[in-house]
């Protein structure tokens, strides 16, 4: 039993030894590239102690209390986020399959055997065999194989919680911006409903003066064209807003059916101005971004594994317990046993260099889809201000241009009314007063979206919480903190 002891303690002492050996990691260390980012977003220089627009929460953006419970409700029965909410478990339970790599696999065996030989048909052999043993195997960690394997696990854990990140920022935009889109169709629809109202009372007008001979029949048969076309705009109308309905539905996760909201505030405030702060924070803030750094974090690790792969491997295995040929002796039968085996690759056909070649390539590849993604966000962000700048230019001349066109139609009805213009002036300007007030509406819409598109290019709701939580939960927690590239086992 001594004897047994001593061996099993110097196999730890080489176990340990072999272990510290393995401290050294092999193979390319990663490096983020540098992307030569521009000084600012954009030419305005917000002051330092004004908030950035994307550190902003969701529900902070957007205050109407009807869209805030349609967000709550996407991001808690959505699909797409459902299936990146398991794909996210899905790489967690993986990355632990990769840790374990690293540790000795401890097992147990039971075993019970009798066997009968006869060679030669002269002289049988009965025996029986009796086994219960501990085993344990491990692969010591010389290069670094079994740690780049770590770090892929871990950089394609957070690829995929940035994925879901990147998915509810993407979410919370598609609801914002269909909501909207409904409110403005509500709103579309009322003008028309409005107008044809007002077109059947001028219909009635010009009927009664053509009757009284004050007006030709060209007037009233003009008037009927004008209510015929403004009426065919209804059925039109209503089918954009059911459809508009099943989008949003879909995303909520729901059935087809009627969605419950607000109408479009033509009075709400938005803000003046919308400090976006600088680029290096726009990469930190956009989900998308990040995951793409951890997917050539990932590929990084790719290299490392292909490299060390090249190298020889050892691997301990060992098993201590009883064996006997008896089962009342087998107590006083001990068994040990420590063994090691290197395996090195000797003739491949460069098969394996040509695989770490192979993974070198698809970094480059990963490399450039992370400058790639960097330069269509920038792209993202320049036009999302300039498209936001140009919607409140344009919601300004629209109002104006509506103001106008209402004291238009004022005038020309009363100029009507006393026989100073015929009726079809009056049209004229009831048709440039009604395509002002749908104008007005789609600039007001415009508008909104506008804002909801440069909050998501920004990286809006970075920070938040994945899942349902909203305006009533605390403080938001951060970013898991893992790092597939900086750890204990630096080289």
């Amino acid at each position: 039993m001594k004897r047994i002891l001593r061996h099993i303690f110097r196999a730890a002492l080489l176990a340990a030894v072999a272990a510290g050996m393995g401290a050294c990691v092999l193979g390319p260390k990663y490096r983020s590239p540098d992307l030569a980012l521009p000084d600012r977003l954009t030419d305005e220089r917000p002051g330092n102690d004004s908030l950035l627009f994307a550190d902003m929460q969701w529900w902070e953006v957007y205050s109407d209390t009807t869209l805030r419970a349609l967000i709550t409700a996407t991001l808690e029965h959505n699909r797409d986020m459902r299936i990146a909410a398991e794909r996210v478990e899905e790489l967690a339970q993986l990355r632990r399959i990769n840790n374990a790599a690293m540790l000795p696999q401890i097992g147990g065996t039971l075993a019970a055997d009798r066997e009968w030989e006869n060679y030669g048909g002269d002289d049988p052999d009965v025996g029986s065999e009796f086994d219960a043993k501990l085993t344990f195997a491990w692969e010591l960690d010389l290069w670094g194989n079994l740690r780049w394997a770590r770090r892929k696990g871990i950089a394609e854990y957070l690829e995929s919680v940035e994925t879901q990140r990147a998915l509810q920022m993407t979410l919370i935009a598609e609801v914002a911006q269909a909501y909207y889109e409904l409110s403005a169709l509500d709103n579309e629809l009322t003008i028309v409903r409005r107008t044809l109202a007002t077109r059947q009372e001028g219909v009635r007008q010009a009927k009664i003066r053509f009757e009284g001979g004050l007006t030709s029949e060209t007037s009233y048969q003009q008037s009927q064209v004008e209510l015929a076309s403004t009426a065919t705009l209804v059925p039109e109308l209503e089918r954009k807003v059911a459809a508009k309905e099943n989008e949003i539905a879909l995303l909520a996760g729901r059935y087809p059916g009627p969605i419950e909201r607000s109408s479009l505030d033509n009075a709400m405030k938005l803000p003046q101005e919308l400090p976006v702060g600088l680029p290096s924070e726009l990469l930190l803030r956009r989900p998308d971004v990040r995951a793409a750094e951890q997917a050539l974090i990932a590929a990084n690790a790719a290299v490392g594994m292909a490299y060390t792969d090249r190298f020889p491997r050892i691997r301990l295995t060992g098993a201590y317990g009883l064996e006997g040929d008896a089962i009342e002796s087998i107590l006083r039968s001990p068994y040990g046993l420590l063994a090691g085996t290197l395996t090195t690759p000797l003739f491949s056909f460069n098969a394996k260099r040509a695989k770490y070649r192979a993974q070198q390539h698809a970094y480059e590849q990963a490399c450039a889809r992370y400058e790639k993604k960097v330069l269509t966000v920038f792209g993202e962000v320049n036009d999302a201000i300039v498209g936001y700048n140009s919607a409140r230019r344009a919601c300004v001349l629209k109002r104006n241009l509506e103001q106008a066109s209402r004291k238009y139609v004022e005038l020309a009805r009363l100029q009507y009314i006393n026989g100073v213009i015929n009726y079809l002036d009056v049209l004229d300007a009831q048709r440039h007063y009604f395509d002002a007030q749908i104008g007005l509406s789609n600039a007001i819409r415009d508008e909104y979206i506008a804002l909801v598109r440069l909050y998501k290019a920004l990286g809006g709701g970075w920070n938040t919480p994945l899942g349902a939580d909203g305006p009533t939960q605390g403080r938001p927690e951060e970013a898991p903190r893992l790092s597939a590239d900086r750890e204990g086992d630096e080289r």
